[in-house]
């Protein structure tokens, strides 16, 4: 059955490709467009590129999403070349030029934001691009070019929406409601191996698959609020579910750190109680409430603090969890439980790889100009299209040089299918926009089908042979700039290509000390007596920074133990009651300033130097809260935050 459903699937995107590809160019031809290749271009890659990202027919919501993105690149580039062009008209070179920096920016601007995102920036990029090589020979027609452009991406981007609607569109709510009840399962198997005290392997395993799971539940939600306004209600709870997840899985783990060297913490009855296993949320839920039970006879203080914590944030997620299935009224108590905390952004730790990807574009775009004025070849200007069009979008995704061999094994297949279509199948059917429209829908059916299983090329086919056929109006046929225009794809994803693979990037290392040094820097702006502070949910950011430090170095177990560990003493440090008075609240200030030099800090030898001040400004407040008379739940997460500082000094400080 599930075999036969996603061949469904398969089959049903790909006559929604087709579909949406046929609509773009007869409303192009139809309203007389000058270039409704424009147009079906757009609609191709709104429509493809999001089944290509999931692998699959895309969610409901998706493809309307990226044709928004769409429009708002297309409008910030168009506005960006006019300015450009205004400015420079006089000088064709300098302008040129100035258009590769701002492809560049463009690209530096999209490492920064967020992923899902960061395609309206890289399309602003090479937008202006697009229109200020285009209108070399007569200038003064750009801002009809402009408009024209961004009505033929708009077209095609209704078209795709359009196409997507009309073939029942498909829905994650099933999704997410199936994975709510897993993960709550699955998280009470950790909290079992935590209290176990099991083997550390298998603890790490369980712990990193529930963070990158919680992170996919996160991307879900995404979907969900572009399918439609009416599930906001459970769009909230989500929102609020990714931090109980969150906030389950620390408490779990320091439950398993605290016993390395306080076994006693967890007695006998606590073992017996988590001892018994689970299959359905409805075992979890009668665990629960038999712990509830426990919990009232011995009291707070009589239970370790982690499992009192751990206890109620999972009531917490199962009161979250029927609200989003029954997508009912938000009551009084989730009200609270949703208004509870603000939650804190987390800062971008790529920015020396966002300054790699900004010269990676730039330096290509600049060698793609110096080429095509060099050669004074016609189609120079499609190469330099292609270059900023591979750099802008490859660069924000894990693997650039893989998407610049995708797109150069796509222009490779275009040139026979291309060919096929130039020379026989659109000469014998310009007569006939039926014929035209079957034959176009059968290219789109069949590389729809390719897309979704992440055929390498295959994407970049569909583009590239929608670029190169003749479909503007009128038609002409002539081979010589056909095969102009092919080459000039290949070229400009080959020197796309060179340059990726010739300025590399070397910044994995200084982005995973970024990472653990901002880690460093929440557990210690976690020690305050400011009330609003202590409010700030630092929680999920540090998670989203954990699965990008999973991400970055998948094999380092060293690095995700130290990590989890700096999460747990901020958590901890969060809810320690810290004396308030006025010398500790001067003193948290400069600890957080002192922190902060470090992760800003430019060399290794500042970077040291600032580290080493930090270990005697923590070793000063450990002092300071024995004068003061700290309590225990202050001093011990404060001295085995100093410890793990000491210990891992190494890993901190060199790049």
């Amino acid at each position: 059955m599930g075999i036969f459903s996603i061949a469904n699937q398969h089959i049903r995107f790909a006559i929604k490709l087709a579909c949406a590809i046929v609509l773009a160019l007869f409303v192009g031809f139809h309203f007389e467009l000058e270039t409704p290749r424009w147009a079906v271009l757009t609609a191709a890659i709104v429509a493809a590129g999001p089944a290509f990202a999931a692998g699959g027919e895309p969610y409901s919501g998706a493809i309307r999403y990226r044709g928004m993105l769409r429009i708002i690149g297309t409008f910030i580039g168009c506005i960006a070349a006019l300015t450009i062009i205004i400015l420079m008209i006089r000088a064709p070179l300098l302008m040129i030029l100035v258009c590769c920096i701002w492809a560049g920016f463009c690209t530096w601007l999209s490492s920064l934001v967020r992923v899902e995102n960061s395609y309206a920036w890289g399309l602003a990029g090479y937008t202006a691009l697009i229109i200020v090589i285009t209108i070399q020979t007569e200038p003064l027609l750009t801002p009809q070019f402009a408009v024209e452009r961004c009505s033929e991406i708009v077209i095609g981007i209704v078209c795709a929406i359009m196409a997507d609607l009309l073939f029942s569109p498909r829905s994650i709510k099933k999704e997410i409601d199936l994975e709510l009840d897993n993960l709550l399962i699955d998280q009470y198997r950790l909290m079992q191996l935590c209290i176990k005290h099991g083997d550390s392997e298998e603890v790490d395993r369980a712990w990193s698959g529930l963070v990158r799971r919680t992170a996919a539940l996160g991307g879900m939600r995404s979907n969900l609020s572009m399918e439609s306004s009416r599930w906001s209600r459970a769009n909230r709870r989500l929102k609020a579910l990714n931090t109980v997840s969150l906030t389950m899985i620390t408490q779990a783990c320091e439950t398993y750190i605290i016993q390395n060297t306080r076994p006693e913490t967890v007695t006998d009855d606590y073992r017996e109680l988590f001892a018994e296993p689970v299959e359905t949320v409805q075992d979890v839920h009668r665990q629960l409430k038999r712990m509830r039970r426990v919990m009232a006879w011995t009291g707070e203080h009589g239970t370790p603090v982690t499992i009192y914590g751990w206890v109620g944030t999972a009531t917490r997620y199962l009161l979250l969890k029927r609200g989003v299935i029954g997508n009912t009224k938000i009551s009084a108590r989730e009200e609270e439980i949703l208004q509870d905390e603000v939650v804190v952004k987390a800062e971008s730790a790529e920015r020396h790889h966002a300054m790699v990807n900004f010269w990676r574009t730039t330096v290509s775009c600049v060698l793609g100009t110096l080429f095509w004025l060099w050669t004074g070849w016609t189609s120079g200007s499609g190469a330099m299209v292609m270059i900023a069009v591979v750099t802008s979008l490859a660069m924000r995704l894990p693997n650039p040089r893989m998407v610049a061999v995708d797109f150069l094994y796509g222009t490779l297949l275009a040139l026979p299918l291309g060919t096929l279509f130039f020379l026989v199948i659109i000469p014998s059917t310009q007569q006939s926009m039926l014929l035209l429209c079957i034959s176009l829908a059968v290219l789109a059916f069949f590389i729809g089908i390719e897309v979704q299983k992440r055929r390498l090329g295959s994407l970049g086919a569909l583009a590239s042979t929608i670029n190169i056929i003749v479909l503007d109006n009128p038609m002409t046929f002539e081979f010589s700039k056909f095969l102009d225009s092919a080459l000039g794809q290949l070229v400009g994803c080959f020197l796309a290509l060179m340059v990726i693979m010739l300025i590399r990037d070397n910044s994995r290392e200084r982005t995973g000390r970024v990472l653990l040094n901002q880690f460093v820097s929440a557990a210690v702006s976690a020690m305050t007596t400011n009330s609003a502070r202590r409010k700030e949910n630092h929680l999920p950011a540090l998670y989203q920074q954990l699965f990008l430090l999973l991400n970055k170095f998948p094999d380092d177990i060293a690095k995700f133990r130290l990590a989890l560990s700096l999460i747990i003493a901020h958590q901890r440090l969060r809810d320690a009651p810290v004396p308030v008075n006025q010398d500790l609240s001067e003193f948290h200030r400069q600890l957080r300033r002192t922190a902060d030099s470090v992760i800003s800090a430019g060399s290794d030898d500042k970077r040291r130097r600032y580290f080493l001040r930090l270990l005697e400004e923590l070793d000063i407040y450990q002092e300071k809260l024995r004068i003061w008379d700290a309590s225990p739940q202050v001093t011990e997460p404060v001295g085995r935050l100093v410890a793990m500082l000491h210990k891992y000094q190494s890993a901190l400080t060199n790049s």
